[in-house]
């Protein structure tokens, strides 16, 4: 019997991977393979390295400990967007011995059509994440062109004067925030400001 590692990700808080985890479940079940451990990075890109992606990484060092014989994904995008990326992982992970499932795509990497087809599904999500950062680029080159001010508003000097003399009086950031309805961070450079 295989023992399986799964691994699931969301790129927002808002989003969760609890799906992915119950349909890779029923998957090990059906193929006969035991899930000793399931890896979760919730709210972050997978555009980011592995030192940014705990769970990720956690994975990858159960790869190299050889901890387990085969990792299940629900697609090649939640193991990462950058083809170099998910080329290197994928030689790391048959180094090792250790296979590959991806749900979505029927990707089995014990076949070299296989592999093949993973770097495939990876040039494809480079791809998809290069072309939405045109698009977004685009966007904001056209607001700027139109003479759109960019970012948040800035905030009153009467707002300013509030935030200073609250903290004066011993508010905490979040409090202030809260009280005049702007963000922490907002606080906390109008704070830095008058240093």
């Amino acid at each position: 019997m295989k023992t399986a590692a799964i691994y699931a990700r969301v790129s927002t808080t808002g989003q969760t991977v609890a799906n992915q985890v119950r349909v890779l479940r029923q998957a090990a079940k059906r193929n006969g393979w035991q899930v000793v451990e399931v890896f979760k990075d919730e709210g972050i890109s997978g555009a980011k390295g592995r030192e940014a992606r705990l769970a990720f990484d956690g994975l990858y060092k159960a790869i190299m400990r050889k901890e387990v014989d085969l990792i299940m994904a629900w697609s090649v995008d939640r193991l990462g967007r950058s083809l170099q990326d998910l080329v290197a992982f994928l030689n790391e992970v048959h180094s090792k011995g250790v296979d590959l499932y991806l749900h979505q795509q029927g990707i089995d990497t014990t076949t070299p059509g296989g592999k093949v087809l993973f770097q495939m599904m990876g040039v494809f999500a480079e791809f998809e994440r290069a072309m939405i950062q045109e698009r977004i680029q685009a966007g904001l080159d056209r607001a700027r062109a139109q003479g759109k001010r960019l970012g948040r508003p800035p905030i009153s000097d009467k707002t300013k004067h509030a935030i200073r003399r609250h903290r004066q009086r011993g508010m905490s950031i979040k409090r202030i925030a809260a009280k005049l309805g702007v963000g922490v961070g907002t606080v906390q450079r109008t704070l830095a400001e008058a240093r």
